[in-house]
């Protein structure tokens, strides 16, 4: 029986890739470095901020990485919503997960600050029961330690567990904490790269998440 249901954020439950796209060059631009298309960010993301802020300097300008962490942040502290949307069908799978009793988390890696203001603003206050990102001290996916952390405020086990993602970083951090895990291939990686990395159910669409928390209910 699934109890609490944790969703990574940027190609899980938003499409935000064109907003990092956009604060990324904004930073290059900036520095005077080579700006980089918008599909490419769908490797750049996945760990961080800062990595990749990192990922997106050219080999020899790595020197560079505070610069644009400070650049990005800068822009992207106003430009976050500006093409970022839900994906389709997220709001209404979140709204059946909480009718149905359901606790509902955030763990993204994006810093904490970002993910608040982002869930905020897209899903309100009301929908999730715990919203986490990245801070000081705590060690981001795929570490388990923010979904540990998630768990041990709820008291629920790994068993009642299921993590929710789009990336590898996300189906590790489940493996790494003994959870349930669903990939979700909406997302910015590739169904091939779910299944290697282990994931226990693969979504198509939202709804395929809701078919598959009925299912371990069931079981």
């Amino acid at each position: 029986m699934i109890r609490l249901a944790v969703f990574d954020l940027d190609g899980t439950l938003v499409n935000s890739l064109a907003d990092l796209a956009a604060a990324s060059n904004y930073g290059l631009r900036t520095l005077g470095f080579p700006e980089h298309p918008t599909e490419k960010f769908r490797y750049f993301v996945g760990n961080g901020v800062r990595k990749l802020c990192e990922r997106v300097l050219p080999e020899d300008a790595k020197e560079y990485a505070d610069r644009q962490y400070a650049l990005f942040s800068e822009y992207y502290n106003t430009h976050y919503a500006d093409q970022t949307r839900p994906y389709p069908g997220i709001k209404s799978l979140l709204h059946h997960l909480k009718d149905e009793g359901i606790l509902l988390a955030v763990a993204s890696n994006k810093t904490e600050l970002f993910t608040r203001e982002i869930v905020e603003h897209f899903f309100g206050t009301a929908l999730f029961d715990l919203v986490s990102g990245k801070i000081d001290g705590r060690p981001v996916k795929p570490d388990p330690a923010i979904l540990q952390a998630a768990m041990e405020q709820f008291g629920a086990t790994p068993a009642e567990t299921v993590m929710i993602g789009d990336s590898n970083v996300d189906i590790r951090t489940a493996k790494a904490a003994g959870t349930h895990s669903i990939g979700c291939i909406w997302g910015f990686r590739t169904a091939e790269e779910l299944t290697e990395a282990g994931a226990e159910q693969l979504a198509e669409t939202p709804a395929q998440i809701l078919d598959a928390v009925h299912a371990w209910k069931e079981a």
